[in-house]
């Protein structure tokens, strides 16, 4: 069973930053897709990005130049940077985590079935 611990949310006021942090545990392949989505009340999750164990990385375009992605593959965790952070980011910030052998060639997607999720991080940015 693979446990995602999140830390780092709060609320900052636009053009601050934010560092979020994500904690994988329990995973028993070597390959994985670690991910960052998030949530506003009545609206549909998007993918915020995802960066695989080989460190390949994709971005929202409505993140991108903003926010870094960085892991350590050590447990591994993942880091979200943000950067000038605009009202429109503010969200509930959910971790995902999709852990695969090597031969299944499965990679990283923004729909996967497969992925664990964490419990959430809510990012306030006020104008």
């Amino acid at each position: 069973q693979v446990n995602l611990v999140e830390s780092g949310g709060g609320s900052v006021e636009a053009g601050g930053s934010l560092r979020l942090s994500c904690a994988a545990s329990g995973g028993t392949y070597p390959e994985y897709c670690m991910a960052w989505f998030r949530q506003v009340a009545g609206k549909e999750r998007e993918g915020v990005v995802w960066i695989d164990s080989y460190g390949g990385i994709r971005y929202a375009d409505s993140v991108k130049g903003r926010f870094t992605i960085s892991k350590d593959n050590a447990e591994p965790t993942v880091y979200l940077q943000m950067n000038s952070l605009e009202p429109e980011d503010t969200a509930m910030y959910y971790c995902a985590a999709d852990f695969f052998p090597r031969s299944s060639r499965k990679g990283c997607r923004w729909e996967n079935r497969d992925y664990y999720w964490g419990q959430g991080t809510q990012v306030t940015v006020s104008s």
